[in-house]
């Protein structure tokens, strides 16, 4: 946090006393705030300047790097170069100079979460086993966003090898939530989303197995687009499960995710906005609403309210047998598949390790999870029975219930408050209260986008406002298989309907 020293000279202009630290501070604050305009740029709009030449691709890299320096303590990043970045824009003004053609991210600097491979960058993984991991080339979803123009800004911080929703890395140090730096921003993907809410960048890259993108989306006021499974590429990502993997943006607005949607999947870039007006959304209450904290039940209704008012028509259906379908089939696929999985991702990347020389230098809180979850003589590893159970049965019996659920009830989409409650205290792995009762927290921050992530929906989180103390609270929008584009349409009418929340105030 800002302190009252550091605050007082921001309001007041004066000088900080005493040492050389004030002084580098001092022109760091300075230079942010000069570059103000800058920081608030959307995606679309700065690759517009860019492109255009009104605002050079070195001057907008220097002003992201500058806040990303100045917010250094909320160690969204594992590892940001910034001479590496400079000599990308520069690069990249030359190109315009001369002529050349320009790609449609031209410029933008994009924060990459440290589970996706780039060559020029080691992928850790949030783990100690992994700090000297060098890939020879970048991921097949990098290569797509670079070859468009788009510049690394840096590897994002996230939890420890993507296998939990706080951010608490052990190794490396956790992730602050911006609104409040004694709590988490959500896992795995904290780094990004952290990049992105305190404008040091506009967008980002993240992952998602089962909430990575959406829970830190939620948690930090921001949008974030978890992609139909399989739709954005996988290679070159360390994994959980081929089921559920998938990468994915963060961003401020829709209609930034869209554009990089369009880039990765190659989509068309101009993206229509679907009116509210008749559009059929549902709550599926029994599920999704049981044990929520006061607020975050009240923030989500109240956005709901809005989004009734916009001329959405609200229904509330309840898909049938949802408990039973995700229990029986989520966690088991999840925890089956890591091993062989993580195994398969070096054994291709050729750096001569396997998962026990990773989990052997793992920090303690993970190695445990790990221990007892995903591997064979774990506590409570499932059976080879259940896991086969799980994946050729109860998923596939999902995605259908799934399937006829939005067909049947003619929904474009199921609205689903992300998590249980806002974000809890660094630190905490265990239970917390929610509503007056004791919760896991992975039941608190996974319950409700498990269904999503299980049965390969794309999903969509806006925020919906902040609670008493000032903590974003955010809303998340479920959509058939493969209605990516139909769903960001659609968001962008969500967007402009549930309005925009202040941003952290760091």
């Amino acid at each position: 946090m800002v302190s009252d020293t550091r605050r007082e000279f921001l309001l007041k202009g004066g000088m900080l006393a005493g040492s050389v630290f004030a002084t580098s501070k001092a022109r760091l604050v300075k230079a942010a705030t000069q570059s103000e305009s800058l920081l608030e740029l959307s995606a679309v709009r700065a690759v517009s300047a860019m492109r255009s030449g009104d605002i050079s691709a070195e001057a907008y890299a220097s002003a992201l790097l500058d806040r990303c320096e100045l917010l250094k303590e909320l160690n969204a990043f594992i590892a940001l170069d910034r001479n590496k970045v400079l000599e990308a824009a520069r690069e990249t003004d030359q190109r315009r100079a001369a002529g050349d053609s320009l790609g449609v991210l031209h410029g933008l600097p994009l924060p990459v979460k440290d589970s996706i491979d780039t060559k020029d960058y080691p992928t850790t993984g949030g783990t100690p086993g992994l700090r000297n991991s060098h890939p020879v080339q970048d991921a097949a979803v990098l290569d797509r966003l670079r070859s468009a123009g788009a510049i690394v800004l840096g590897k994002t911080n996230l939890h420890e090898l993507s296998y939990g929703w706080t951010s608490n890395n052990e190794a490396f140090g956790p992730v602050h939530n911006p609104y409040d730096v004694s709590r988490i921003p959500g896992g795995s993907s904290g780094g990004t989303a952290v990049a992105v809410a305190t404008r040091m960048a506009p967008a980002g890259l993240s992952e998602d197995t089962c909430g990575s993108i959406r829970v830190p989306a939620a948690l930090c006021g921001i949008a974030g687009l978890r992609p139909t499974t399989l739709r954005w590429p996988q290679r070159g990502v360390i994994p959980v499960s081929a089921m559920s993997d998938t990468v994915g943006p963060h961003a401020r607005t829709v209609s930034d995710l869209a554009l990089l949607d369009s880039v990765v999947t190659g989509s068309p870039i101009a993206l229509r906005p679907a009116p509210l007006g008749g559009v059929r959304l549902a709550v599926s209450p029994h599920y999704f609403f049981s044990g929520l904290d006061v607020e975050v039940e009240k923030i989500t209704r109240d956005a709901i309210k809005r989004l009734s008012d916009h001329g959405a028509e609200i229904v509330e259906i309840d898909v049938p047998d949802l408990k039973k379908l995700i229990e029986a089939a989520n966690f088991p696929i999840l925890q089956f598949e890591t091993v062989p999985s993580i195994n398969q991702y070096l054994k291709e990347s050729g750096l001569g390790l396997t998962f026990d020389d990773l989990i052997s230098q793992a920090s303690p809180g993970v190695r445990w999870v790990l221990e007892n979850y995903a591997i064979a003589s774990g506590k409570f590893f499932p059976p080879k029975a259940v896991y086969e159970e799980a994946r050729k049965t109860h998923r596939p019996a999902l995605q259908a219930t799934f399937r006829r659920y939005f067909r049947d009830n003619g929904i474009a989409a199921l609205i689903v408050p992300p998590t249980l409650c806002p974000a809890t205290s660094i630190g905490v792995e265990a239970d917390i209260e929610v509503a007056g009762q004791k919760v896991p927290v992975f039941v608190a921050y996974a319950r409700n986008i498990a269904p999503g992530s299980c049965a390969a929906l794309p999903g969509l989180v806006l925020p919906a406002g902040l609670t008493s103390t000032g903590m974003p609270v955010g809303v998340e929008f479920d959509a058939p298989v493969g209605k990516d584009r139909d769903l960001l349409a659609l968001g962008v009418s969500l967007e402009k309907a549930l309005g925009p929340v202040p941003a952290p105030s760091v």
